[in-house]
């Protein structure tokens, strides 16, 4: 009970954060009970930039476990993050705030994506990693997205 307490006043302290929206998955390895493994792809819009689009592919243990949430997901994960309209920044960025957030297990173990600003480059940089309370992984991927104007159709 102490551990769904938990989980549930953190989920509240992160307001702002992205919503993922699942575009898709494949089954990966067929489990007799319970969902089979998979690998699932989810959207999220950055919630300070306008105009940018992230896709998140990564592992969801399936079974059992998985099938109750009580399962820990791998800590691999693939970014790959785009301009979709114009770019617009609504407020002023900074650098490793965490722009999008998921539980990979029942408490410990989250994915995050995290934003920084190449001013140099005029690039926005995503960076997706695993962490965790006790231990992290050093698993991670990264995407840049010059900041560049976009065409106004004729």
């Amino acid at each position: 009970m102490r551990a769904m307490t938990l989980a549930l006043i953190l989920g509240m302290a992160l307001p702002g954060l992205a919503a993922a929206e699942e575009i898709g998955s494949v089954d990966t390895v067929f489990k007799w009970l319970g969902p089979n493994h998979k690998i699932v792809v989810e959207a999220f819009d950055d919630p300070e930039v306008d105009g940018v689009t992230c896709y998140l592919s990564r592992a969801k243990t399936g079974g059992i476990k998985g099938g109750l949430g009580l399962a820990e997901d791998r800590a691999e994960a693939s970014i790959a993050c785009r301009q979709v309209g114009p770019i617009r920044i609504n407020e002023k960025l900074k650098d490793g705030e965490v722009v999008f957030k998921e539980r990979t297990s029942l408490v410990f173990k989250t994915m995050q994506v995290v934003r920084f600003f190449d001013e140099a480059r005029n690039t926005l940089v995503y960076l997706v990693y695993s962490d965790r309370i006790i231990e992290g992984s050093p698993q991670n991927a990264v995407t840049a997205i010059p900041v560049l104007p976009w065409p106004v159709a004729q």
